[in-house]
């Protein structure tokens, strides 16, 4: 599975639109051990262009502190899981954590 999780200074920031780069966390679901993790830098911020931009790359699940409505319409419209509310962590442990079963997610962020 191929998981992005957006981030500034390292670990998931709140916002998912202005972060400073993804994290890319290749993991198998059937052991939850992460197999690879690259990070991307996102093009300039453009309303909608996020969406079929990390669908290209592989995308299967989003892990965001917050993320609008009509953006987690657009992921869903890529077949993208997006789960919201996230602790601000770092991106291996909120893989791991996914996979185990026991992410916690909490209030969404973001409410544009």
């Amino acid at each position: 599975m191929r998981f992005v999780i957006p981030l500034a200074g390292g670990r998931l920031t709140a916002h998912f639109g202005h972060c400073e780069q993804f994290a890319v966390v290749d993991a198998d679901p059937a052991t939850g051990q992460v197999v690879q993790q690259e990070s991307l830098t996102p093009p300039p911020h453009q309303p909608g262009l996020l969406p079929p931009w990390l669908a290209e790359r592989g995308a299967e699940v989003i892990i965001a502190g917050g993320m609008g409505v009509r953006a987690q319409q657009l992921f869903a419209d890529h077949d993208i899981q997006v789960v919201v509310g996230a602790p601000l962590a770092e991106p291996v442990d909120l893989v791991r954590s996914f996979l185990a079963g026991s992410l916690q997610s909490g209030t969404n962020l973001c409410d544009h």
